[in-house]
């Protein structure tokens, strides 16, 4: 390991512990040149999941996209934090689960939908409404049917479901404010 401070690469480890729940070790070294002293960490290499988007593009996943999401599904509402994590965790968990590299982006977005509606009823319609991407009312009326006779997808009905379509082209972006959406 180069030294920090003189840049040569001559040192020795003078102590090793565990941190984060032992998903990486902290080093304490000594540079053998000029006997400063400093820290390194290790971690184990992830092969990192990337996220299939609609168009065919390939992106690194983003803890904090998806809460983002979910957070502004429940704005305004009675939704903690805590249950916001819980949502977060599971869709992770899930999608982890099921694929080892790469997660088709419909498939976290229909895992999503199932946990917004255990979560809250509002907070569903607002994230189906935003993901289902509604071209009209009958569309929407469709997932409201859909929510009110109570049936969530299991996991496996998700792969099966994203399995078979195929990848969709993302809609143009409206002008004016870069496509972006106000509020949830």
């Amino acid at each position: 390991m180069r030294c920090p401070f003189c840049r040569e690469d001559n040192d020795r480890v003078v102590d090793s512990r565990a941190g984060d729940e032992g998903a990486t070790i902290r080093r304490r070294r000594e540079c053998l040149h000029c006997k400063r002293r400093f820290t390194t960490y290790e971690r184990i290499e992830e092969n990192p999941l990337r996220v299939v988007k609609k168009d065919g593009r390939r992106v690194p996943y983003e803890r904090e996209k998806l809460r983002r999401g979910i957070e502004k599904a429940c704005w305004n509402l009675a939704i903690s934090a805590e249950q916001i994590d819980q949502v977060v965790a599971s869709v992770e968990s899930e999608a982890f689960e099921q694929f080892d590299r790469e997660v088709p982006s419909n498939f976290l977005g229909e895992l999503i939908m199932r946990e917004m509606r255990k979560l809250h009823h509002v907070a569903y319609i607002r994230f189906a409404s935003v993901y289902k991407e509604f071209k009209d009312v009958s569309e929407f009326m469709d997932v409201l049917e859909e929510f009110l006779k109570g049936r969530a997808p299991t996991a496996a009905e998700l792969v099966k479901h994203v399995q078979n379509q195929p990848p969709r082209a993302d809609p143009p972006k409206k002008p004016g404010n870069g496509g972006l959406k106000n509020g949830p």
